[in-house]
């Protein structure tokens, strides 16, 4: 069996874990929880960046990051599921790049509160992040992809952009959803179309700003 290293927030692992739901691959893959602030986690010695998810196959070899990790699960599965073939296919992957950028800075903002002591903290970084994220909603509220009607419709790039919606809905308490009305309904259908992602769900709960534990 396969191996997920992953924590429950993260939602590069929530990503991880639809798609293998998406895929008939869920009873395939175990989960393990990690912490990747702690030195003794064996997650530095799986991905020597240190970061998760990380996907421990049965040989003992690893794969990451989670771009790595979906289309290696769309392979097992036979391939062409969640990544289109020919030009479409690069659509996708854009669209993926992108939806995983807004979680990245999304992330690098929550870090920012969460290690740095207050004094110590940069307005004009969080600033420089936070316009990422409102340019990557704005392409996609403008340009909002075509919404799921079952798990068969959805792409490595539909299935990334709901993880990343949802994600803020949890850290940044859906303020999204004001200026972007557009993909609040696309959610919405995607979350119809796909009772997986409500499986995967991490309910919001209030985080200290010195909590360890890791959210990517």
């Amino acid at each position: 069996m396969m191996k997920l290293r992953s924590s429950p927030p993260s939602p590069f692992g929530r990503k991880v874990k639809l798609a293998a739901a998406i895929l008939g691959l869920k009873d395939k893959i175990t989960v393990e929880d990690t912490n990747t602030a702690d030195p003794s986690d064996s997650i530095r010695d799986q991905n020597p960046l240190g970061k998760i998810p990380a996907l421990v196959l049965k040989d003992g070899e690893v794969l990451y990051d989670s771009a790595v990790i979906i289309e290696y699960l769309d392979f097992l599965a036979g391939g062409g599921k969640l990544f289109p073939e020919g030009e479409a296919r690069f659509a996708v992957l854009r669209d993926q790049a992108l939806a995983d950028g807004i979680m990245d800075a999304a992330i690098l903002r929550v870090y920012e509160k969460r290690f740095k002591e207050k004094q110590y903290r940069d307005p004009a970084w969080d600033a420089y992040h936070a316009a990422k994220m409102e340019r990557g909603l704005a392409y996609f509220e403008e340009k909002t992809p075509p919404a799921p009607t079952t798990g068969a419709d959805v792409t490595a790039g539909t299935l990334t952009l709901a993880c990343t919606l949802g994600y803020l809905d949890m850290r940044y308490g859906g303020e999204w959803r004001q200026d972007h009305p557009a993909l609040v309904a696309w959610l919405d259908a995607f979350e119809a179309a796909v009772p997986a992602f409500a499986d995967t769900r991490q309910p919001p709960a209030p985080v200290p700003d010195n909590a360890p534990a890791a959210l990517r």
